[in-house]
């Protein structure tokens, strides 16, 4: 296996995902310079989003981490995963001490899952909960198809884009159940409020919104 992956490693040497530099020996997921550079939140920096106790996110939706989001969610860059989620779980364990009873995520529509070949807030979400020993459970389906929230501009427009478009899964006890909800990017909150609001309906007792970065 190790031959295996050194092979790999000649052929497609691993590569920062936020600058693209290929990685040094000792370097692993990310380079060393991004470790210092890139644009981190502070704790006193949660976002306030409605049904959400608190949102949570490690890093600005800026720059390198915005081209590091494109390439994960659309040019096959899903192996980002890993780092991504590692991130926001020593982030959800630094900032928020309540303890949690569970993990889930904002789904993709179906047909977009099929399209994309994987759900990136799932496979986030699942990082997430590998790190922190929490379970990790599918909650909601997306109902129908929105339009891409990154190309809908004003906060408005992407409220009204997925009001109605999550509901519980059936057959799920919620009831007083403390809930990590995972996405990838909060920008105006619309889309991590209206699963919220859903997890809220079944009795869910407190929600931190968790995603890999946010807007300011």
């Amino acid at each position: 296996m190790r031959l295996a992956e050194l092979l790999l490693d000649l052929l497609y040497p691993p590569k920062c995902p936020f600058c693209g530099r290929i990685l040094e020996r000792g370097e692993e997921g990310w380079c060393s310079s991004c470790r210092e550079e890139l644009p981190w939140t502070e704790p006193g920096d949660a976002k306030t989003v409605e049904f959400c106790d608190v949102c949570l996110s490690p890093l600005w939706y800026k720059d390198g981490v915005r081209k590091a989001m494109h390439r994960y969610k659309f040019d096959g860059g899903r192996g980002h995963a890993r780092l991504f989620g590692q991130l926001m779980a020593q982030c959800l364990q630094d900032c928020w001490t309540e303890p949690a009873d569970l993990v889930t995520w904002a789904p993709l529509h179906p047909k977009r899952k099929r399209n994309r070949g994987y759900d990136q807030a799932e496979l986030l979400a699942r990082r997430v909960g590998e790190l922190t020993g929490l379970p990790v459970e599918s909650t909601l389906e997306k109902t129908r198809a929105t339009a891409v929230q990154s190309q809908t501009r004003e906060d408005e427009a992407r409220r009204a884009n997925v009001q109605g478009a999550y509901r519980l899964r059936p057959n799920l006890n919620l009831e007083g159940k403390r809930i990590v909800l995972v996405d990838d990017v909060a920008t105006s909150g619309a889309t991590l409020a209206e699963c919220a609001s859903a997890l809220r309906q079944a009795g869910a007792g407190s929600i931190a919104g968790l995603t890999f970065a946010r807007a300011r």
